[in-house]
């Protein structure tokens, strides 16, 4: 029982000393899907495919430039409709640019076996207002038949 209390103290320690540095927002935008077969990045000849995505995300500052910032995203793509975590490590080159890079946790709705999926995301972010920001993202996936998917978004910082 000690243990779970000095847990919740540390909890709610670290939560206060980051409140005051930490954002909450929205975000949504457009993808395009390549599944690749065999060669390149995108494959030979890809099959492309438009999608979209909306979702939330909370920014918290740690120090000297960098956060970590989780996503909850819901996106489709084709007949694909999945929930999406990406978990990144943000930097800040400038004070408008960034560079993001994590994993990203996948759920799909739509297959009947192997639902949860595990991929890399790699994301550039221009601050265009200290409310509005614009990214591009760029997901790698692991698997043989595999979707590289690149991500066109606005976030809104509430």
């Amino acid at each position: 029982m000690k243990h779970y209390l000095a847990i919740l103290v540390l909890v709610l320690g670290v939560s206060y000393s980051v409140n005051s540095q930490t954002d909450f927002g929205v975000r949504g935008g457009t993808s395009l899907t390549f599944f690749n077969e065999d060669n390149g990045i995108f494959g030979e000849n890809p099959d492309v495919e438009v999608g979209y995505f909306a979702g939330v995300f909370l920014d918290v500052f740690i120090d000297k430039g960098f956060h970590i910032q989780p996503e909850l995203l819901y996106k489709g793509i084709g007949d694909f409709e999945f929930l999406n975590l990406p978990i990144y490590l943000k930097y800040d080159v400038d004070y408008n640019f960034h560079i993001l890079a994590g994993p990203s946790l996948n759920y799909f709705f739509n297959f009947f076996n192997n639902k949860f999926r595990v991929r890399a995301d790699v994301s550039l972010a221009y601050d265009l207002t200290d409310k509005l920001d614009l990214s591009l993202k760029y997901t790698i996936g692991f698997e043989e038949i595999s979707p590289n998917i690149l991500f066109v978004g606005l976030g809104y910082r509430l």
